[in-house]
């Protein structure tokens, strides 16, 4: 299987490779939340790796359940090699297979590793069958005399994917079931783990064995309990011989399920899902690694499998929950991530549909005036402590609207977003209201950081930005603007002149306001709750001209633009704050503290390089070219390590700009995709 839309690495198998081979990692998903994960090498650096996290319906959350593989070949000369994955032994996790592996790749997306073992060529993918809580790992004799011997042996520790390594069952606790070649393990409240060889004569030897004290090295440079326990049921062995696969199937769906489509089936299926996805998105994304992107982003979009209720409440009025995954391995769905990735995740790439039900399930969670901030993991009601997530809402309704024109949805939401207006203007939870004043959002609440800013430990709000922060007015003049427009297209006159007064009202005291003279550029907040201004430069005023409906004058903007550019821009994405602030921190390392001090103090997000086209594009309209340029040498250099194909988190904020954080994020990823349509060549033909 070799796909039009292929990155590839090669490897010498020397010594030397060992460092990228443990820290370039892949991921694989499947609609529902669950996901295959790790690094090329097969060793585990993170909890979070794994063949098989699935997610299961709450209150449990996502689970590891297939935990690693160790992966041995037998040669017609009856020599033994290691390949891949990982060595379980007593006390350590070594790694292995390296001088063997001479290429991994993306295949449409899907992993896929080739090894050279003297004359013979031996390639393994891993797939996850789309809505399936399933994974199929793939192997197949590409060259050489058969049969080959394949063994492997399962290791397993059930447990929330986030939680400590030494949480879940204790290993004796584990019950192993068999009966004609199928496998189930047992160990915990949730379904359990069943495991199926697909041809090759497999035969499972039942063989317990405990392997202890495993070091997870990631865990243990972010400050987390690093090390934990593994226990193996046993091993399958069976044949590879030319012209056959073998595939070893692991599931928590129950077998008729899990064995409905063979894995030639499977792999058929989800190819022709994945170059729908591709075939659906709008002009302007022909290049290779901007198909991979793509590819990427549908990691993202899933239906909730652990939110039952809400599912079955959605279903019996006709519609379905559909939601953002804000990124993997450890982030639920956020209500800011998933409203600034809607356009680029679903709007651009075609999945129109699903955009629509993602307003709705939001929709259908609004609550005292707000949106959650996010869903905790397992559960199936939100939290509600963001100011922005909501006025962002406005922001995707507006996308979804132009895009589509689908003005139905915009109708049945009118009444909804009428009601967040009146709750912002009155005054609802966390300290969020409007200052009768001047018409600015103010926003405050010592328990919780409510803007994108968020970085918080117990006793330590890392940037509280209470007051009126800089986008969150530039968002809430944008929905107030929006609503006005709404309102006259749809001829409901009732609030439409309050609406509008208090948009001209807050215009008039933001550029009063937010414009520093002394600095040229924008206060990040005003009226803060020392009754200062900070005049900290940072990317949140960009938000004050990038949106549809700009509340800074013109005059401004250039001014802002440039300082942005000058002070805050690195090839990966912006900077959170200026090297000159005494705050300023270059790398994001260490524990949970160190991290969370440089989060927004300096750390650069690639979500950011959307608004700064946007802006760009708002003062420069002919300058597509050196966005295009700018936009190729980020993907040209970042889908090629980290996570493969996909777009970190967050960047250290000076050279090398090393990735950090989370290894796929969808605001990175969609926010890039948005741009990157935006200044292709065919998408502007599209748009003309």
């Amino acid at each position: 299987m070799i796909s039009d839309v292929v990155i590839r690495t090669n490897w010498t198998g020397t010594p030397a490779e060992q460092e990228a081979l443990l820290t370039h990692e892949w991921i694989v998903t499947n609609g529902l939340g669950s996901y295959a994960s790790g690094t090329i090498s097969g060793v585990p650096t993170r909890r979070y790796h794994s063949l098989l996290t699935a997610a299961i319906p709450d209150p449990h959350g996502r689970y590891v359940m297939l935990n690693q593989l160790s992966e041995l070949v037998r040669l017609p000369d009856g020599t033994t090699q290691k390949i891949g994955g990982i060595e379980l032994t007593s006390g350590a996790l070594d790694l292995y297979g390296m001088s063997t592996l001479r290429e991994f790749r993306l295949d449409a997306g899907m992993p896929v590793w080739r090894y050279e073992l003297k004359d013979h060529v031996i390639e393994k993918w891993i797939l996850m069958p789309h809505m399936s809580n399933t994974v199929h790992i793939g192997y197949r004799l590409v060259s050489g005399p058969g049969p080959v011997r394949l063994k492997l042996r399962i290791a397993v520790h059930f447990r929330r994917h986030d939680t400590s390594l030494n949480e879940g069952p204790p290993l004796e606790f584990y019950d192993l079931k068999a009966s004609a070649g199928r496998i189930e393990v047992h160990g915990a409240s949730i379904p359990p783990l069943c495991l199926y060889i697909e041809d090759g004569s497999p035969a499972f030897t039942i063989e317990p064995k405990r392997f202890s004290d495993i070091l997870y090295r990631i865990e243990e440079q972010r400050g987390y309990e690093a090390h934990g326990n593994l226990w193996s049921p046993g091993y399958f062995r069976a044949d590879l011989v030319p012209g056959k696969t073998v595939t070893l199937i692991a599931s928590t769906e129950n077998w008729e399920s899990m064995l409905a489509l063979s894995p030639a089936e499977a792999l058929q299926a989800e190819l022709e899902r994945r170059t729908t996805l591709l075939r659906t998105a709008r002009p302007g994304f022909d290049k290779s690694l901007v198909k991979q992107l793509l590819l990427a982003s549908d990691q993202f979009v899933v239906a909730p499998a652990d939110r039952v209720g809400e599912t079955a409440r959605m279903r019996a009025t006709g519609g379905d929950v559909r939601t953002i995954i804000a990124g993997y391995h450890w982030f639920t769905d956020w209500g800011r991530d998933t409203m600034i990735s809607l356009e680029g995740l679903t709007l651009v790439t075609g999945r129109h549909v699903e955009a629509g039900l993602i307003l709705r399930t939001f929709a259908y969670h609004l609550r005292d005036g707000l949106i959650p901030n996010l869903f905790p993991e397992g559960e199936d009601e939100g939290v509600y402590y963001t100011a922005d997530a909501t006025l962002w809402y406005f922001h995707a309704v507006e996308r979804y609207v132009s895009i589509t024109g689908d003005r139905s949805l915009l109708r049945g939401l009118l009444r909804k977003l009428l009601d967040i207006i009146e709750h912002h203007i009155k005054g609802t939870r966390f300290g969020i209201h409007c200052d009768p004043k001047d018409g600015l959002l103010i926003q405050g609440d010592p328990r919780y950081a409510l803007t994108w800013m968020d970085a918080k430990l117990p006793d330590w709000i890392v940037t509280p930005r209470r007051g009126k922060a800089v986008e969150i007015n530039g968002l809430w003049y944008n929905a107030l603007r929006l609503l006005e427009k709404w309102l006259q297209e749809e001829n409901i006159h009732a609030p439409l002149s309050q609406i509008s007064q208090l948009a001209d009202l807050a215009r008039r005291s933001f550029n009063q306001r937010f414009w520093n003279p002394g600095t040229g550029y924008l206060y990040d907040i005003v009226d803060g709750e020392d009754g200062q201004d900070d005049p900290a430069c940072r990317p949140n005023q960009l938000f004050a001209f990038s949106l549809s409906n700009p509340v800074l004058e013109p005059e401004y903007w250039q001014p802002v633009f440039e300082v942005v550019k000058d002070r805050l821009l690195t090839p990966v994405g912006l900077r959170t704050l200026s090297r000159d602030h005494p705050d300023y921190k270059p790398t994001y390392h260490g524990d949970l503290r160190t991290r969370d001090a440089a989060y927004h103090q300096g750390t650069v997000w690639p979500w950011l390089i959307g608004p700064y086209v946007d802006a760009w594009l708002r003062i420069y309209p002919d300058q597509h070219k050196e966005m295009r340029d700018f936009l190729n040498e980020l993907l040209e250099k970042h889908l090629h390590e980290a996570c493969i194909g996909s777009i970190s988190e967050v960047f250290d904020a000076e050279s090398p700009f090393s990735p950090r954080g989370c290894i796929a994020q969808a605001w990175s990823v969609a926010e890039i995709l948005r741009v990157w349509g935006k200044v292709s060549e065919e998408g502007q033909k599209a748009a003309q």
